[in-house]
């Protein structure tokens, strides 16, 4: 388990032991209010940042880091929250595409899982979606599959931080065959992982309103209320969801799940498509959280979220890629471009949705959506230290007038240099400190070979 001792004690005049310095660059903190910082020195000591500011006010220590980060002509900037994802569905990405969500989840993707999911497969899939998400600046991400022994074990070796939960729905599903065994296990998989890592929260995640029976939905609830975790579900993703849940209940599925005592600040609903104003509201005023995920909603033809409409009611809302047998990346550098326009597409204001707005949702809102802002989502004095850099070598990047339009409208995931969770550097230079990706990708590419 790592640990972080805050209490270290210094005499006067010693100087403060520093692990790492980036150095250079223009330091995007996401710290509401604060501009830019042109010129940035950030000093971190074992997991936090220690200091950060302008290299004129913060003197470079006496003794030598143990790292120097080069962060000249590059921005500097909290790690990507990706709030909603599927990682080890890296395994069926491209496998079933073009086709209606119904059809591409219970004709081709469930019946895919039931055949090829296993723990070496999700541990595999898994280890695949951390090494690119690493790769596109993403440091933290909320999971939710089968076998999630092994996405934590993945999460854990790859170093980034997460929320982990295990799948509950009333079907049988892979290492739950038995649906009347969903909670025990979702409970179980609880008091497995609750204290094994600071950087990983184990949760757990309602496939959705109509895949889960109402007992089932309070069950879940109450587990993650006893552990004080969140409870992720999908929500009113589709049209036909919403149709589903009328007949079904005489509500719409915001207020059936009210009804059902899960609104509350500890549920994260992803997608929110059709949600009407009063649905909004309703999750609002309960303080639950929103995820939006505009690449895979537009892949899937399940409509265009109103982001703006949620963002203006200050409804709390993070951004994620879904998974990769939808969307089919974990680029969240897209999505945010793709939100932010997406956004001005359903307006017709171009001033919709701007693109602080987006690069909110994906750090410092992403962050508040998991519960981790206090710790992490933004550049900020005793914070984590979850940090990427960008690099602005590359033609699409040149001239740069505005960094945060840059980040949002002309970079890509490609363009991170470096990543550092926890005080630890996963990637330098565009290179894996730990992961072999090659290693990775070969045995993936095997089980793809399979599923074809």
């Amino acid at each position: 388990m790592e640990s972080h001792d805050s209490g270290l004690q210094y005499g006067r005049g010693a100087e403060k032991p520093v692990d790492l310095i980036i150095q250079g660059g223009t330091a995007v903190t996401m710290v509401p209010g604060q501009q830019p910082i042109r010129n940035a020195r950030v000093l971190i000591e074992k997991d936090r940042i220690m200091e950060i500011g302008p290299s004129s006010e913060i003197p470079l220590p006496k003794s030598a880091a143990i790292e120097t980060i080069d962060a000249k002509n590059a921005i500097i900037m909290p790690g990507l929250v990706n709030a909603h994802a599927h990682t080890a569905m890296t395994l069926f990405r491209g496998f079933a595409d073009d086709l209606p969500l119904k059809e591409w989840l219970f004709e081709k993707i469930f019946p895919a899982e039931a055949n090829f999911l296993s723990p070496e497969t999700v541990y595999r899939g898994a280890l695949l979606g951390c090494v690119e998400m690493i790769k596109s600046g993403t440091t933290c991400l909320a999971d939710g599959y089968f076998f999630q022994d092994q996405t934590v074990r993945a999460v854990h070796a790859s170093g980034l931080r997460g929320l982990l939960a295990q799948g509950i729905i009333d079907f049988p599903a892979p290492g739950v065959p038995d649906p009347k065994q969903n909670t025990h296990l979702g409970k179980d998989f609880l008091e497995k992982w609750h204290h094994f890592s600071h950087r990983i929260t184990p949760g757990l995640f309602c496939h959705s309103p109509a895949t889960c029976s109402p007992e089932t939905l309070r069950r879940s609830h109450e587990i993650c209320g006893e552990y004080g975790v969140p409870l992720q579900i999908h929500l009113s993703e589709t049209e036909m969801e919403v149709a589903e849940i009328l007949r079904a209940h005489g509500k719409r599925p915001a207020h059936y799940l009210d009804q059902l005592g899960l609104v509350d600040s500890r549920l994260i609903a992803a997608h929110g498509v059709h949600l009407d104003k009063s649905e909004l509201e309703c999750l609002h005023e309960k303080d639950a959280k929103l995820v939006h995920v505009p690449e895979s909603n537009m892949k899937l033809s399940s409509g265009i979220a109103p982001l703006e409409e949620i963002t203006t009611m200050g409804l709390k809302t993070g951004l994620g890629t879904d998974g990769c047998a939808s969307n089919n990346n974990l680029d969240l550098f897209g999505e945010m471009d793709t939100a932010a326009k997406l956004s001005k597409v359903l307006t017709r204001r171009p001033d919709a949705t701007k693109a602080y707005q987006v690069l909110e949702m994906a750090t410092l809102g992403g962050a508040a959506v998991l519960g981790l802002h206090k710790e992490t989502g933004s550049l900020e004095k005793g914070k984590k230290a979850d940090i990427i850099v960008v690099d602005l070598k590359s033609p699409h990047l040149c001239p740069m007038f505005d960094p945060v339009s840059a980040l949002v409208y002309s970079a890509g995931g490609s363009d991170v240099k470096d990543v550092i969770v926890n005080g630890v550097s996963l990637m330098r230079e565009k290179e894996l400190c730990s992961l072999d990706q090659d290693e990775i990708m070969a045995k993936v590419r095997e089980i793809g070979k399979k599923i074809r």
